[in-house]
């Protein structure tokens, strides 16, 4: 079957072996590419990308993936933070295992999504990053009654504006160019000024942080859902003299019998103007190059590139 996979530092679609063994195969029906992919470029090879991935089981049940393979048997694990198992990045398709941008991918039984009705398999691969956003406003207790504001206008920023907008909550927004702006309008968002209860620092820069601290009221919290890619100077002065806590977030877990990927389907069913907002580009498999080209092209107005198998 064909797979996207980084070789020599070079996004190459290969012929592989279709997987084999335990776990429910899905037929790849759309996988989006995520900026950490992009940062994994010359980091990952051997192992097929993709970690936001929905398409059809072999007994024809649309569903997304979870892109984790936890132990399930770790303390973590048991009490319902399977994010932070202790196999520890290993686990994640995409980055240590084999992802889903390729014909075909094998999951653990766990891993299975249903799909909403209403929510077409073209745009279900948004429920993955629609749950790191949902996972990190819950561990910062987002209520609907806050002023929230979301630095960087990015694929998880205009997530996390619609978990918001999904609340009740007022949600501002900070967004580096125009057609951000633009999409988080379309979802609710208004430019973000003056101070706010919470703010998400969605963008995993130091600039980021220092923004979201700055907008953050005395006594106020900053999620953090972005990624950061190398060590960071905090604002340490301002965060210290405001007492803003930091509250870091990572992939997603489960609270109770409800876990944040099924929260984040039902965000995504609830409102069908996100996928219109966020997805600007689609490719075939066969056009993984072109894809990861204007996925990291932001300035032409990529927001969410998808990959259709």
């Amino acid at each position: 079957m064909r797979a996207v996979r980084c070789e020599n530092g070079q996004i190459e679609l290969v012929e592989v072996p279709r997987p084999r063994g335990e776990g429910i195969r899905v037929k790849v029906g759309s996988a989006g590419i995520c900026g950490s992919d992009l940062h994994l470029l010359g980091q990952v090879e051997g192992i097929t990308l993709g970690h936001e991935v929905a398409g059809v089981t072999d007994d024809g049940t649309a569903v997304a993936i979870e892109p984790l393979s936890p132990c399930r048997d770790c303390t973590p694990c048991v009490r319902g933070d399977y994010n932070l198992c202790e196999i520890g990045p290993a686990m994640i398709h995409g980055v240590a295992r084999d992802g889903g941008m390729a014909d075909e991918i094998l999951v653990p039984r766990d891993a299975i999504v249903p799909i909403p009705a209403g929510v077409a398999m073209a745009d279900a691969c948004l429920i993955e990053p629609l749950a790191v956003v949902v996972h990190g406003l819950r561990r910062a207790k987002l209520r609907g009654d806050e002023r929230v504001a979301v630095v960087g206008g990015g694929n998880i920023g205009l997530c996390a504006v619609a978990a918001v907008k999904a609340s009740g909550a007022e949600v501002g927004l900070v967004a580096r160019h125009d057609h951000q702006l633009a999409a988080g309008e379309r979802l609710g968002a208004f430019e973000a000024s003056g101070e706010y209860d919470l703010v998400v620092e969605a963008a995993g820069s130091e600039s980021a942080l220092a923004d979201a601290v700055r907008l953050a009221r005395p006594g106020g919290r900053v999620a953090i859902v972005g990624s950061y890619w190398q060590p960071i100077e905090l604002p340490g002065i301002q965060m210290c003299m405001k007492e803003v806590d930091l509250i870091p977030g990572a992939m997603y877990g489960r609270e109770g019998a409800m876990r944040d990927i099924e929260v984040a389907a039902a965000v995504l069913a609830a409102n069908p103007e996100i996928p219109r907002a966020l997805i600007t580009h689609r490719f075939p498999l066969d056009g993984a190059v072109e894809a990861f080209a204007a996925a990291a092209d932001r300035q032409a107005g990529a927001i969410k590139v998808v990959l259709e198998p």
